[in-house]
C-alpha cells in the first residue's frame, strides 16, 4: 500500500511538473529589452504656465493642449497652437505672441514656433510675421534664418534672418530685402 501511494505521488509531481516546464516556455522574441528607457507622455489640456526670473513674473503661456515627452532629452509640445503675454516689471503686457505650434526643450531652455508665428509689440505697434522663430530663455532672445516681415506704423520690412528681444522691443534683420527708408543724406542720424 505504501508503494502504491508512493507510484500515486510520483505521477502527480512528474504531471505538476510537466506543466509547469511546458507552461513556462519563453520565446527570445516575445522578451522585450528591459535596458532600453520606456518613453512617456504626459498630456494637459487648458494649460496656463508662469515663466518668473529674480522671483518676477516675466510671461504667461496659455495652450489648449498640451504633450510633456518624458525620456533622456524631456521636451514639451503645443501641436494646437499657444499664446504668450510678456510683462514688463509693472506687470503689464508689453508684447505678445501667437504660433500654431511650439516645442520647449527643457534641458536647452529653448523653445521652438512655427507655423503663422506672430509678435506683437504693444507699446510701438510693430509686428513680426515669419514661419519660425527660435526663443532663447538664457539670452531672453528670439531668432530665426527665415524669412520675416516686419510691420510698424508706417512701413513694412522685407528680410531673411533676425534677432530680437523678447519683448521686441529691438530687432536687427540679418539680411533685409526690397526697398527701404534712408535720410536724405544716406546718413543715419
Amino acid at each position: 500500500m505504501n508503494q502504491r501511494k508512493t507510484y500515486q505521488a510520483l505521477r502527480v509531481l512528474v504531471c505538476v511538473t510537466g506543466i509547469f516546464l511546458t507552461a513556462c516556455t519563453n520565446n527570445i522574441k516575445d522578451i522585450p529589452d528591459y535596458g532600453k528607457r520606456q518613453v512617456s507622455i504626459e498630456e494637459g489640456r487648458q494649460i496656463e504656465s508662469y515663466y518668473s526670473m529674480g522671483a518676477k513674473v516675466k510671461a504667461k503661456l496659455t495652450a489648449p493642449y498640451m504633450l510633456r515627452h518624458i525620456q533622456d532629452s524631456t521636451y514639451i509640445e503645443f501641436p494646437k497652437s499657444l499664446h504668450v503675454d510678456f510683462y514688463n516689471d509693472s506687470m503689464k503686457v508689453e508684447s505678445k505672441l501667437d504660433a500654431m505650434y511650439g516645442k520647449y526643450r527643457e534641458y536647452e531652455h529653448k523653445v521652438f514656433l512655427k507655423d503663422s508665428v506672430i509678435s506683437i509689440n504693444i507699446l510701438k505697434g510693430d509686428t513680426l510675421h515669419c514661419d519660425e522663430l527660435w526663443w532663447d530663455q538664457s539670452t531672453q532672445k528670439f531668432y530665426t534664418d527665415k524669412k520675416v516681415r516686419i510691420n510698424t506704423k508706417d512701413k513694412v520690412i522685407y528680410g531673411t534672418g533676425l534677432e530680437a528681444a523678447s519683448n521686441f522691443s529691438w530687432y536687427v534683420i540679418l539680411h533685409p530685402t526690397g526697398a527701404l527708408l534712408a535720410p536724405d543724406n544716406g546718413l543715419p542720424k
